[in-house]
């Protein structure tokens, strides 16, 4: 091969590694809206709820504690339990003195008390379930979309297209807005004017 050659792969490949961190970087230093909003929705809403719970039963803790060579969300120091919604961190803590608890990522904050392993005190957290049973499901899917009750089929039509647009995961959207936003379309067609 020539010499030309070879220096000129060289060059290429080693602008294309730092043309790729540089984006890299500026990706991590600058996020677009839809990222922050992503990395802000599930996990920080979790922990949000859970640190809500934790102060409702009134139960001292720790955020973003190492507990025996383990990162967990939350460490309850006066009961020795740590909180966590990384699988293998439970089965690592598992095996010394502290008791892990392992939260799903998608479990409401209000189920922590069913997983704690000691008794905790009834609280009033988070919606009234009576409240939510109020709310009628199409006037919700109708307001999901943007659209008044009274929308036709167009109407709704039109506004789940535009919605979607908006919250696609291809188009840097929430997966879990996406999916009650295709809910919300299946309802509000149902109950079109």
């Amino acid at each position: 091969m020539p010499h030309w050659l070879v220096v000129g792969l060289a060059l290429g490949v080693a602008s294309s590694v730092l043309a790729a961190c540089l984006f890299v970087a500026a990706n991590r230093l600058y996020p677009s809206r839809q990222a922050r909003r992503r990395r802000n929705d599930g996990e920080h809403r979790r922990r949000a709820e859970l640190r809500e719970y934790l102060d409702a039963i009134d139960e001292s803790y720790a955020e973003s504690h190492f507990v025996e060579g383990q990162h967990v969300a939350f460490y309850l120091p006066e009961r020795d339990v740590a909180i966590t919604f990384d699988a293998q961190a439970y089965y690592r803590i598992e095996r010394s003195p502290t008791v892990p608890v392992l939260v799903e990522h998608e479990m409401p904050g209000v189920h922590l008390g069913d997983r704690l392993p000691f008794d905790v005190p009834e609280v009033e957290f988070g919606p009234d379930e009576a409240d939510e049973e109020r709310v009628d499901p199409a006037v919700a899917a109708f307001s999901e979309l943007g659209v008044p009750t009274s929308a036709s089929l167009e109407e709704v039509k039109a506004a789940y297209r535009q919605k979607v647009k908006e919250v696609h995961p291809d188009q840097g959207g929430d997966e879990d807005e996406f999916k009650r936003v295709r809910e919300a379309y299946t309802t509000a067609k149902q109950h079109a004017g």
